[in-house]
């Protein structure tokens, strides 16, 4: 992986915004049209969403892989973004886009919030649901990084510990399914009367020795150094104290575009509307992805590796006026290519 000096201003073709699975596979394709590349990321590392949420969930929707955790799927898709040799920014937020007059020059001026300037020709917004933060735990806020958490992480952490989960959506759920066959005890917790998440995953849930607690809430953690118990609240007014060294607290997150609210393209809410091209109304710039919105979006993965094909193709032809936006096929195109092959 080639990192970006801390520094450095950088000079590219295309710069795309969003390090997640439809960023990765934009980068990629970007390689197949012989383009330069900055792959740019206010996370530290690949991957957006599956890597800071979801690393050990199994995903069953991606094209010819019957079942991958995200973590085995961010790797795969960063092999095959390295093909592109993209320059890799991390950790550095877009601020502000510029649009350069009329020149030998680039097109755009991009701006990180570490003053890092990239001068680019096109820009790819594959952000996803935007920045996101997770909604917090007031009551066990104390015990943060000594016991609890906000994600699942290291499924291993949990082999023979006492876990809460509190939550009772998606996340919660699934984390509880993966979590209660090696954990010596698992308690859920949710202040609402039923659980929220997909009816099949609450009956598997429901089928397991979990303890499961409805109309109820964690009210304070408990522990010296570490955390080591949960006090729950029950509607009743009534309190019961379980043992507990590792709380996950899976209530859903908060997302915002940030400063790309205020860039130069038309906005629906928190997405950024596109044509049948993936094209903005910025021109020079297209989205993909969980950020974008246009009539008959699906949102799930594997459109948004469709949408980064699409858009960069079409990126390429206005980039290299006459050019076809029809590529050929990779097999041709990584025989002819500048492209390396996987290592």
């Amino acid at each position: 992986m080639t990192a970006a000096d801390r520094l450095g201003d950088l000079d590219a073709d295309v710069l795309i915004v969003g390090a997640g699975p439809s960023g990765l596979y934009a980068a990629y394709y970007a390689g197949l049209r012989e383009l330069s590349v900055v792959l740019l990321d206010s996370l530290p590392e690949p991957g957006g969403q599956l890597m800071a949420l979801y690393p050990q969930k199994p995903i069953y929707d991606v094209a010819g892989l019957p079942e991958v955790t995200g973590a085995e799927l961010t790797r795969a898709l960063t092999v095959q973004a390295e093909m592109a040799r993209p320059t890799w920014v991390l950790g550095e937020q877009a601020m502000t886009l510029l649009r350069n007059p009329p020149g030998p020059g680039r097109r755009f001026t991009v701006t990180t919030h570490r003053g890092r300037r990239l001068c680019v020709d096109g820009v790819v917004i594959a952000a996803g649901i935007g920045s996101f933060q997770p909604r917090r735990l007031d009551a066990a806020e104390a015990h943060l990084g000594c016991g609890v958490t906000y994600s699942l992480g290291d499924l291993t952490a949990y082999r023979d510990r006492d876990v809460v989960i509190v939550g009772g959506g998606d996340s919660a759920v699934d984390w509880s399914l993966m979590v209660e066959p090696i954990a010596r005890s698992l308690t859920v917790v949710h202040r609402r009367r039923s659980l929220r998440a997909h009816p099949r995953s609450v009956s598997r849930l429901q089928q397991t020795p979990a303890r499961i607690l409805l109309d109820s809430e964690v009210v304070a953690t408990h522990g010296d150094s570490r955390l080591e118990a949960v006090a729950v609240r029950h509607r009743d007014g009534t309190e019961s104290r379980f043992p507990a060294d590792a709380l996950i607290a899976a209530l859903g997150h908060t997302a915002t575009l940030g400063p790309l609210a205020t860039w130069e393209f038309e906005l629906s809410g928190r997405q950024i509307v596109v044509d049948e091209r993936m094209a903005t109304t910025l021109p020079g710039a297209f989205a993909i992805g969980d950020v974008t919105a246009h009539r008959g979006k699906v949102r799930i993965m594997a459109v948004g590796f469709g949408e980064a094909a699409t858009a960069i193709n079409n990126l390429a032809t206005e980039l290299r006026p006459g050019e076809p936006v029809f590529p050929g096929h990779s097999t041709d195109l990584m025989a002819t290519a500048s492209i390396p092959e996987p290592l």
